[in-house]
């Protein structure tokens, strides 16, 4: 399975939400970036992603974006191939 990094802050819904769809799918580990105790971390992202918002996912190399775009990634089909890839 690919690895699993997500950009997060500790009260995000969209991350919770995001979080639970990835276990749902078998994803044990996912690396969480908390953009809320390391600030740093969210010019990182920024600069990875181009966007501001969390969470922000990515699968292997592949950025998907956030807790929406997972989630239509999922409903075309495309997550678990990613996610085994």
């Amino acid at each position: 399975m690919q690895a699993v990094k997500m950009y997060t802050t500790a009260v995000c819904p969209y991350c919770i939400r995001a979080k639970q769809v990835l276990k749902s799918k078998g994803v044990e580990n996912i690396e969480e970036i908390r953009i809320d105790t390391d600030p740093a971390q969210r010019e990182v992202m920024m600069q990875a992603t181009g966007r501001r918002t969390v969470p922000q996912i990515f699968i292997g190399d592949t950025h998907v974006g956030g807790c929406d775009d997972l989630i239509a990634l999922d409903q075309r089909g495309g997550l678990m191939p990613l996610l085994g890839a």
